[in-house]
């Protein structure tokens, strides 16, 4: 006869047992980190941050709104900011300062917009915020880009934004979870973008004639804004120190890849992948197609990429010019060391928490937003080396 009261029993000791040896570990894994971990404040799934000149930081939270935040973790809200489609991976995305912000005080926004018939996609637009009193606000906002074409569905927007040193706003597209459109040229989902800060296209990107003299393609088309294509969902880009683009990209069944982007280059999805598909069929890797352009990291099992910096301050000076990814699923920062055109992982920090952020402050802390979800509370984080 089954004795349910020893069963019982012996299922809480398991139980006690494992939340003890979880805690020993996360204490042990913290204790072990080459920074102090201070929790500054917490937000409702936040997104992305970046500093402003005065040292205040502007966050985004999915669910639409932007906050200026300060050191202590006081926040204010903005008001003025366009409609959101949240839901799934969407919703309110990326942030980044036009180059001239000291002077024309310009926020670029991505975000997610649901359309009348079910679809959605990726936008982005910049406003001018006044931050003003204890309502800050976006004035004069506009859209400058869209996903073309829209699409039913919740993931794979991709939509981080970034300036680099010319100038030039850069956005991540996804291939919103329907593979093929990271190789249509008629659409730019599943690529690299490269604008004008009014949302033109520079007239030195890869495929401003593509197929020119065809009388069969409208040539006011989406091709001319992509820089490079077969990207699946790209969630982090920044530039090193040389001037060097580099993006990081969750694969499907593993796979993570960093790319160094090469001007009108294709990186291969969904041809190729180092992981597979979730229901586990394969993907024919890189190495089968060498027409295509390989990852200078390619993560089996992956650490589901959410962000890219560089470290260029002080604080971790023996870090300089490394590259910092932030990672979900496997709840870590991945420290990068970059070299020309190569690029490997020197080390990794677990966390015990989501990362969906983490960006080098003024002052030459590191800030970091872990995601919220599941035991991820979706807190800001400051770490400065021990």
């Amino acid at each position: 006869m089954v004795n349910t009261a020893m069963i019982t029993t012996a299922l809480r000791r398991i139980l006690v047992l494992t939340l003890l040896f979880s805690a020993s570990f996360s204490a042990q894994a913290t204790q072990d980190l080459p920074f102090k971990v201070e929790t500054v404040t917490a937000f409702d799934e936040p997104w992305a941050m970046v500093f402003l000149p005065d040292g205040h930081m502007l966050v985004t939270e999915k669910k639409g709104r932007l906050l200026v935040v300060d050191d202590d973790g006081d926040k204010r809200a903005v008001s003025g900011l366009p409609d959101v489609g949240y839901g799934g991976q969407g919703g309110m995305g990326d942030i980044a300062l036009h180059p001239d912000f000291a002077t024309n005080g310009m926020v670029y926004l991505s975000y997610v917009e649901s359309a009348p018939d079910g679809t959605r996609g990726a936008a982005v637009g910049r406003g001018r915020i006044d931050l003003a009193g204890s309502r800050p606000s976006i004035t004069g906002f506009e859209v400058l880009w869209r996903q073309y074409p829209k699409m039913v569905g919740y993931g794979h927007y991709g939509h981080r934004l970034m300036f680099d040193d010319e100038g030039y706003l850069w956005i991540t597209s996804g291939d919103r979870q329907k593979f093929t459109p990271a190789q249509d040229m008629q659409s730019n989902l599943g690529k690299v973008l490269r604008l004008n800060d009014d949302g033109s296209v520079p007239s030195d990107n890869p495929f401003v004639d593509y197929l020119a003299d065809s009388p069969l393609v409208d040539r006011i088309g989406v091709y001319g804004e992509v820089w490079s294509l077969g990207h699946r969902n790209p969630l982090g880009i920044a530039q090193d120190s040389q001037g060097s683009l580099w993006v990081i990209e969750m694969g499907p069944r593993h796979g993570d890849e960093l790319n160094l982007i090469r001007k009108g280059e294709n990186y291969g999805y969904p041809e190729v992948s180092d992981g597979d598909h979730y229901d586990r069929r394969p993907i024919p890797d890189h190495s089968t197609r060498p027409e295509f352009e390989a990852p200078k990291i390619s993560w089996v099992p992956a650490i589901s990429p959410s962000h890219l910096s560089f470290v260029q301050g002080t604080q971790f000076e023996a870090w300089q010019g490394n590259a910092l990814a932030a990672g979900l699923g496997a709840k870590v920062i991945v420290r990068i060391e970059i070299d020309g055109a190569t690029a490997k992982e020197v080390e990794r920090y677990d966390m015990d928490t989501r990362i969906r952020s983490v960006v080098e402050g003024p002052q030459g802390a590191l800030w970091a937003l872990e995601d919220e979800r599941g035991s991820s509370k979706g807190r800001l984080l400051k770490l400065t080396p021990k």
